[in-house]
């Protein structure tokens, strides 16, 4: 009798797995898309690990002793003029549909290779689940693992505004996909994409005076919803 139950409840922990891993994990909820002058939205699911407002080459985040990093560590795109950027860890559970943050125009798509390997983003996953300020230590994964950059052109409040949305895959990402072509006009809250299975999306768009950043380290948002900056 014991080894009958053993068997069923594997059985049926095998079938919660391949039902979370196949179906529930590319589930795709339809959202309640602001208007577009509400502001710049969430690019991703999940849980907000840092805010900062800073120059192109100063330092963002320490990671961990004697690891620190910039913009382009991040993006690792040349940029210009003071910047916006904000971190959303997506743990294995959150939708990972990622969604267009402003309207505009898709300028490019690029992908770049690991520095090294990827990297579990294991550290991050403990430290928000058990919200352990900085969220993002020891997470290494910010600036070695592979990723791609998609680059819009947009506006915000009449004013031209360039945005960056980084996907950083973990190492047990199988792809990065993107669903939009470069020069293609989209729209604020268009699904961008998705990253299979747990992952990180980066937003990094022009510092303007007047902005104001709603969500702090410890937020949890939802892509194509929640207002990050008004």
């Amino acid at each position: 009798m014991p080894c009958v139950l053993l068997l069923a409840f594997l059985t049926l922990c095998g079938i919660a797995y391949l039902y979370w891993r196949y179906v529930w994990f590319f589930r795709n909820p339809s959202r309640k898309i602001p208007s577009e002058d509400s502001g710049i939205l969430s690019p991703a699911d999940g849980c907000v690990v840092y805010v900062k407002e800073v120059a192109p080459d100063e330092e963002i985040i320490t990671i961990k002793q004697g690891v620190k990093a910039t913009i382009h560590d991040i993006c690792r795109e040349a940029v210009s003029a003071p910047k916006v950027l904000i971190g959303i860890f997506m743990s294995p559970f959150n939708v990972h549909y990622n969604r267009i943050p402003i309207s505009g125009t898709a300028l490019f798509i690029r992908h770049y290779p690991a520095l090294g390997k990827n990297l579990y983003m294991a550290a991050m996953h403990l430290r928000t689940l058990f919200r352990r300020l900085p969220l993002y230590s020891n997470s290494l994964h910010i600036i070695q693992n592979e990723r791609t950059v998609t680059g819009i052109k947009g506006h915000y409040r009449g004013r031209p505004l360039n945005c960056y949305v980084v996907q950083i895959a973990a190492a047990s990402v199988n792809g990065i996909d993107s669903y939009i072509e470069p020069q293609q006009q989209v729209s604020a809250g268009q699904v961008l994409g998705m990253i299979r299975i747990g992952s990180q999306v980066d937003i990094i768009v022009t510092a303007f005076d007047g902005m104001k950043i709603k969500v702090q380290p410890g937020d949890r948002v939802r892509a194509g919803e929640t207002i990050l900056i008004e």
